[in-house]
């Protein structure tokens, strides 16, 4: 059996690959904090086992060939990992089908599923996919298989894939999921990637796919919440409870009106942040 493990960072998941036997998922998606690559494999369920890798942000992704057939779920429900990565995923009954034998295998209920959705049905059927389950924590993109299967080609600015990357943003937060950016190939292209992971934010993305430890740093600095943005969002939250207090109505800061909506957001922006601080106190 073989399996490819990633560790969840600030903004992604970083997959390692056996050049022997995992060529082709070299992936990482990102969402905090990564310091090294591990072997997969057979080695990644003893290492899992026995303690050796720290494992509270591992995801295992089972490979094509092998989810196909039904394998590896079985193992994969007794390791103790934060979630279980389903490749190309284009229908809800897969998705279904998975989870009742992970909970016949007598998988943890902490042990989340994320799909991967890298083909043209995936995207129609995102709304559906993403309604499976409450095991169900994410969706992934797969830009690369995604680009090839509708022919088209892969510009800069990804105008070709917009539609297909806003209706998985439309179907996770419908959900309440996580949904990750595709990759970037090139990494040569520090601007184009950069300008990528911009992109992907102000899509919706919650963090992007990688395929390399030297992309991390560049994705985290783009998803997370800017010190001005936090600065702002407390700002906000104070504005609006001073108006309350004070049984105004109406709230404006340097101009701006600010409505509940406004609040909401920047108490994520906060809980992000926090969230972010606790993650780099655990290196």
């Amino acid at each position: 059996m073989t399996y490819c493990l990633g560790i969840v960072t600030k903004f992604g998941l970083v997959m390692a690959s056996d050049s022997r036997t995992n060529a082709g998922y070299d992936q990482v998606n990102t969402v905090h904090k990564m310091h090294t690559f591990v072997q997969p494999g057979e080695r990644v369920f003893i290492a899992l086992t026995s303690g050796s890798l720290s494992c509270t942000q591992s995801v295992v992704t089972l490979l094509r060939r092998e989810f196909d057939k039904g394998e590896g779920l079985a193992a994969a429900a007794t390791m103790p990992i934060g979630a279980v990565l389903l490749p190309k995923i284009e229908n809800p009954d897969r998705v279904a089908l998975t989870v009742s034998l992970l909970d016949a295998c007598g998988a943890s209920e902490r042990l989340a599923v994320w799909c991967m959705l890298e083909t043209p049905c995936g995207i129609l059927y995102a709304r559906e996919i993403a309604a499976v389950s409450p095991r169900l924590a994410a969706l992934v993109l797969g830009t690369s298989d995604l680009t090839k299967d509708l022919h088209a080609l892969p510009t800069h600015d990804r105008l070709p894939l917009i539609t297909s990357l806003s209706m998985a943003v439309l179907a996770a937060r419908a959900h309440g999921l996580a949904v990750l950016d595709g990759v970037h190939l090139d990494l040569s292209d520090d601007e184009g990637f950069a300008a990528s992971c911009r992109q992907g934010r102000e899509l919706g993305f919650d963090g992007k796919t990688l395929i390399h430890p030297k992309q991390i740093a560049a994705a985290n600095a783009a998803f997370a919440p800017t010190p001005e943005e936090v600065e702002w969002s407390r700002r906000i939250i104070a504005a609006h409870s001073d108006a309350a207090a004070a049984g105004r109505g109406v709230v404006l800061l340097e101009g701006r009106l600010i409505e509940n909506l406004h609040v909401e957001n920047a108490r994520r922006v906060l809980a992000l942040a926090d969230e972010i601080e606790r993650l780099s106190g655990e290196k």
